[in-house]
């Protein structure tokens, strides 16, 4: 069994990814380990991942029970009862951040959802990554720090200006204003 917190979520990840593509359930890893795969690396000890509602009522179905176990009874918070690791899912058309209705919602995973090979574990885009932090952000303010996160990932990423015309335009003023603040030395 693995002995650090990070090496217990790094397990957790490969497990839950290898039985989520066993059981046809499209999924994307988001939160600090989708950052560190697109270069900065944000160490955390619980595992983010977006699912569609059928896909969490097919996992759970499948799952709960047989290694996981929910928070509470319809949560979207799980845990890996072997490891001890959190699992927080996100849900398809539902708003991060305060999670009211705002111009960002989470994206279904079956159409976002990038890999770096085959057979490795789906992740979050990039641009995806950032549009969700800033609407978390911009709107909860107790996620400042997904804003710190864009500006992190604009310097790991050598992100250039541009890199946010295709966002939405709810989000795309706040990005360029941290993208400004990335080009400060660190």
């Amino acid at each position: 069994m693995p002995k650090t917190a990070l090496e217990r979520r790094d397990q957790a990840v490969r497990t839950l990814a290898r039985r989520l593509d066993d059981s046809g359930v499209p999924y994307a890893i988001a939160g600090a380990m989708a950052m560190a795969a697109h270069g900065f690396r944000r160490p955390t000890s619980d595992v983010d991942v977006l699912m569609t509602h059928a896909g969490l009522a097919e996992f759970k179905r499948r799952f709960l029970g047989h290694g996981y176990a929910e928070r509470f009874t319809g949560s979207h918070r799980l845990r890996d009862t072997e490891l001890e690791v959190s699992i927080a899912i996100s849900i398809t058309g539902e708003f991060p951040g305060d999670g009211r209705h705002k111009a960002v919602a989470f994206p279904d995973p079956a159409t976002v959802a990038v890999r770096a090979s085959a057979g490795a574990v789906a992740m979050l885009p990039l641009a995806s990554l950032i549009e969700l932090k800033l609407a978390a952000g911009m709107t909860a303010p107790a996620r400042t720090l997904d804003l710190a996160d864009v500006v992190a990932l604009c310097r790991a990423g050598k992100l250039g200006r541009d890199y946010g015309a295709a966002f939405n335009p709810w989000v795309k003023a706040r990005f360029d204003e941290l993208w400004l603040t990335a080009q400060v030395a660190a």
